[in-house]
């Protein structure tokens, strides 16, 4: 159930929305204009907005812009009537979610309804997990309403204010670093340094002198004495990411710093003491590595006392819209953009397999909003490049055999034919609410058999 505004100058047409709105089971109140809107919105909280265009004194769009203003979660659909699309247009331009052109079908407005207040679910649920987070834990990045995920915020809840070392494992892209950084956060170190090394970024040769410094002339080229990376870590937390890559002599090294909590810097007897929590985090199966002699049993014992395993993205699909959404928000700011996710996008995204986990989910929103065009992020925009010319990943309910291509065609075959439905096979109006050039949008509809 959803609370919803119904606007419009005409008392028929307000009960008749407000009847089958009701008949939904929304909790629907009316406005008999653009200033009794306006005023209502002011002091009272809705999810959703319909609005008619054209109205007496304030309009539609004056109620949209100061609906925006007051509530910018709020959704707002207006109402057209023949031959104002390019008003309709320029709402969805200012910010509603939707339009959708009298007369109309009781099914087609539910659907339009419907789909404007999972979204602002999906908004709202985004922001309250982003202001708990800041509020009770200053951490706001780690997004999702899966078991796993909660499973995951109350374990970093219970060990972060512990010292106990952590290793946190799972596929690459699943958030480790996250996940080590929300330990660091709320922990009693959180105003000391949180120092991150990615092991396999760094060769064999150099990492031992990086992370534990080393004095004058202890090698070619070390003119002075140089602290390490664990001695600005001092008082605060060590992540080391991709512990796995670490050959086994520093890691025997690494096992005494636990330990002992002492290093020695390349070249020099004279141990230091250092206080640091140790954070580690592999995409590898460590008891393999042991069984291969890659890694130290007694160092995978000193690090396994915490552990955290991240589930990957394909196995809590309830968590991609809403993560999907959070980036879509992210990258909108970033880039000063206003989008909204096109037909079939985030149905796509849940069925996608994600090898990369959430940094491929992020990257994908991210290349979607850049590409996006007319306010819209379309199927085409989101879908990576070496997956355009061949299947798609299986999908978690059956792809049916289908190319990536073929959906793709699909979606973009609709939209267009829905299009020029509502403007009664004008190619011109079509093309400027798709977005598309005329020629472009000739093209299309000859490539995909589309006839107005």
């Amino acid at each position: 159930m959803a609370k919803i505004l119904v606007v419009d100058d005409q008392r028929n047409m307000r009960t008749t929305l407000s009847l089958m709105l009701r008949g939904a089971g929304h909790d629907v109140s009316e406005a008999a204009d653009g200033e009794e809107a306006c005023e209502v919105v002011q002091t009272d909280t809705y999810d959703l907005v319909l609005t008619d265009l054209k109205m007496g004194g304030r309009d539609g769009i004056e109620v949209l812009r100061h609906v925006k203003e007051v509530s910018h979660l709020t959704e707002v659909i207006v109402m057209t009537a023949y031959g104002t699309i390019e008003s309709a247009v320029e709402a969805m331009r200012i910010g509603a979610y939707d339009y959708i052109q009298k007369p109309f079908s009781e099914e087609e407005l539910l659907v339009k309804v419907d789909r404007a207040v999972e979204k602002r679910t999906l908004a709202g649920e985004v922001s309250a997990m982003a202001a708990e987070f800041r509020e009770r834990y200053g951490f706001d990045n780690i997004i999702g309403r899966s078991a796993a995920i909660r499973d995951v915020l109350a374990r970093i809840v219970r060990i972060a204010p512990t010292d106990t070392t952590v290793l946190i494992t799972g596929e690459s892209g699943t958030g480790k670093e996250l996940v080590a950084r929300a330990v660091h956060v709320n922990s009693t170190r959180a105003d000391k340094p949180f120092v991150s090394v990615n092991c396999a970024a760094i060769s064999e040769t150099l990492l031992e002198s990086e992370l534990f410094g080393h004095v004058r002339g202890a090698y070619t080229g070390a003119v002075a004495t140089r602290k390490g990376l664990f001695e600005e870590a001092n008082g605060g937390t060590f992540f080391f990411d991709e512990i796995a890559e670490t050959p086994p002599a520093f890691q025997a090294k690494l096992l005494r710093a636990i330990q002992e909590g002492e290093i020695r810097r390349l070249g020099d007897n004279k141990p230091v003491q250092v206080d640091v929590r140790i954070i580690a985090a592999t995409n590898q199966d460590l008891q393999e590595a042991i069984a291969e002699k890659r890694f130290r049993q007694d160092l995978y014992y000193r690090l396994n006392v915490a552990r955290f395993m991240l589930p990957p993205l394909r196995e809590r699909r309830e968590d991609i819209p809403l993560l999907s959404e959070f980036f879509k928000e992210k990258y909108a700011k970033k880039m000063r953009r206003r989008v909204e996710f096109g037909e079939g996008v985030v149905d796509y995204l849940t069925r996608y397999e994600f090898p990369g986990n959430v940094r491929e989910c992020e990257n994908m929103v991210e290349q979607g909003v850049a590409l996006s065009v007319d306010g819209k992020v379309r199927l085409e925009d989101i879908v990576p490049l070496e997956q355009q010319s061949r299947p798609a990943s299986a999908p978690a309910s059956g792809g049916g055999g289908q190319t990536l291509q073929d959906v793709v065609d699909r979606a973009e075959r609709d939209a267009i034919q829905n299009v020029l439905r509502d403007v009664d096979g004008n190619k011109e109006k079509a093309a400027e609410v798709l977005g598309l050039s005329a020629t472009t949008l000739w093209r299309k509809m000859k490539r995909l058999n589309v006839h107005s």
